[in-house]
């Protein structure tokens, strides 16, 4: 190999090591990206600087910021580095089948609840495929954690991210058959105000609640007694007859089936902001990894499949 391809080559490396830099935002994060040391990365930036004869990044002991001319090598070297992932994707798609490890990310209660008891399912059916699964209230930035699929509970997809609308979430009114027969069933909206109620009590969830039958609205301003920052948490406390819960369909699922809770109202829908999507949001590209198309797929089939079982 001649020595300028030599050169070459160890460049491409130093041009990823710099992106990552970047993209992570400080020497140590981009290391534990990598699984290099620190020593090495600054090596790599150091190396690539000395190649190019060019200062790429201005350093002191706790920032470093790109100069004029590492703005622009930066932009190309992201634009290598997408390329080189798209490689990869191309090879996935020719292989025999998925494989490797899929990071995936999912907001805790639909992780725990939903999730979970699918996953299973696809290992089975990609036994080449192991998975990282970080369950996470909050939003994930895909790249900077390396996260190839992550599902979001959202209105509207997120812009910058290629996705797929999965299900749509709903939220449930739930009281146990105890606390029921002791306090009596709400027949309308209405009566909620002389019950019990839990709710999430974050963001836009609040005691206002605005119910939708046949072209019929009702607003409710209910008297709450709890509210708590997890739909699984307000579950239990459900089963443990403490009062009418409102939770997610998916949280609730399990619990309707084997009747260890009843659906209040269930002729009444629940109005904004008590809906969404799931989406599986990933890093758009031509060519998409065929473990992320298999696991994606696979959820789509499961959602199916749930239609098909779900009562009439």
């Amino acid at each position: 190999m001649s020595a300028t391809k030599s050169q070459g080559l160890a460049m491409l490396e130093e041009m990823a090591v710099f992106a990552q830099v970047v993209d992570s935002g400080s020497f140590s994060s981009a290391a534990r990206q990598l699984g290099m040391t620190v020593p090495s990365v600054s090596r790599h930036v150091s190396r690539l600087e000395k190649h190019l004869g060019e200062r790429l990044l201005l350093r002191n002991t706790r920032a470093h910021a790109l100069t004029e001319i590492g703005r622009e090598v930066y932009a190309a070297c992201q634009a290598l580095v997408g390329q080189a992932r798209e490689v990869h994707a191309i090879a996935d798609r020719f292989g025999a089948g998925p494989s490797g490890l899929l990071r995936v990310s999912a907001p805790i209660v639909f992780g725990e609840t939903w999730l979970a008891p699918r996953l299973p399912g696809f290992l089975d059916a990609c036994p080449d495929v192991r998975l990282h699964v970080s369950l996470v209230d909050g939003m994930v930035d895909l790249i900077d954690e390396g996260v190839d699929v992550a599902l979001r509970i959202s209105l509207v997809p997120d812009a910058g991210l290629a996705s797929r609308p999965l299900l749509r979430v709903g939220y449930v009114l739930v009281a146990s058959p105890d606390y029921l027969r002791r306090h009596g069933s709400p027949s309308t909206p209405s009566d909620l105000c002389a019950h019990r109620c839990i709710y999430l009590g974050y963001g836009r969830f609040g005691p206002h609640w605005r119910f939708t039958r046949d072209g019929v609205t009702e607003d409710v301003d209910i008297r709450h007694v709890a509210s708590i920052n997890n739909s699984a948490a307000i579950l239990g406390m459900v089963e443990a007859h403490g009062g009418i819960g409102l939770v997610p369909d998916f949280t609730a699922r399990a619990a309707l089936a084997q009747e260890r809770v009843t659906h209040v109202l269930a002729d009444w829908r629940i109005d904004a902001p008590y809906t969404g999507t799931v989406h599986a949001a990933y890093t758009p590209g031509r060519h998409l990894a065929l473990k992320v198309r298999a696991f994606i797929d696979y959820l789509v089939a499961c959602i199916a499949d749930d239609a098909t079982d779900a009562p009439p």
